[in-house]
């Protein structure tokens, strides 16, 4: 990822909680910028801009402030639980030529064997990516892959210049045997009893019994109205 969102900020003097909501009403979203032995700057960025920007991981910023012009990423974006807003964001000062270190996502592509599970162990993979080429995903294909196939981090292939933090004998895709509803049922009737749980007599009976039931009561209700039309 090259190109980059520029975001003009303005500094703030005023601190506090009370200062943060005065900046958030106002539609903007109140931020710290630091990085590079450089004294924390203070800022407020466009609310609607910042939160587009940020909606892709590991984005590019330049910001400005007063006419100057500095290229950053966001360090920590911390969101409202409950409204989708950002309360505040922690950006980090990066310069161009720059090795950082990111988590970037892992995505899947394609279908494994019939019959089989994949269950993808690590969801992020930490990289070391110049600053202004940072991939939004790395891509693992599991196509084809038969049940007992591992992919080892050491063998997700990454983009032109990045290397990767994570350890490269870390599981990342586990391709397992699809189990069968028979295989499944075993395990639980297992699982219970080594945790001395009796089961209680199967639906089927319980229904066949009630079954049983009513078709009694229906006979005899049968013969009762026999009876009474004959007397």
């Amino acid at each position: 990822m090259s190109d980059n969102t520029k975001l003009v900020a303005e500094k703030r003097t005023d601190f506090g909680k009370g200062a943060a909501r005065k900046i958030r009403r106002a539609g903007n979203i109140p931020a710290v910028m630091y990085g590079h032995g450089t004294e924390p700057v203070h800022i407020s960025l466009p609310g609607h801009d910042t939160m587009m920007a940020l909606k892709q991981a590991n984005a590019l910023l330049t910001i400005v402030i007063d006419g100057k012009e500095q290229l950053a990423l966001a360090k920590d974006v911390q969101r409202d639980a409950i409204k989708p807003v950002i309360d505040h964001v922690d950006l980090v000062v990066v310069r161009k030529g720059e090795k950082v270190t990111v988590d970037v996502s892992v995505h899947l592509e394609g279908e494994a064997a019939p019959e089989t599970v994949v269950t993808l162990d690590h969801n992020t993979l930490q990289i070391e990516a110049l600053a202004t080429n940072i991939p939004e995903n790395v891509v693992v294909s599991v196509e084809g892959l038969e049940a007992g196939t591992q992919i080892l981090a050491g063998a997700v292939e990454l983009p032109e210049g990045a290397t990767l933090v994570t350890d490269a004998e870390a599981l990342v895709v586990n391709v397992t045997q699809a189990i069968s509803a028979e295989a499944l049922e075993a395990e639980l009737a297992e699982a219970e009893a080594e945790a001395g749980i009796e089961r209680e007599e199967h639906d089927e009976a319980a229904e066949g019994e009630a079954a049983e039931g009513a078709e009694g009561e229906a006979a005899e209700g049968a013969e009762a109205k026999a009876e009474g039309d004959e007397a």
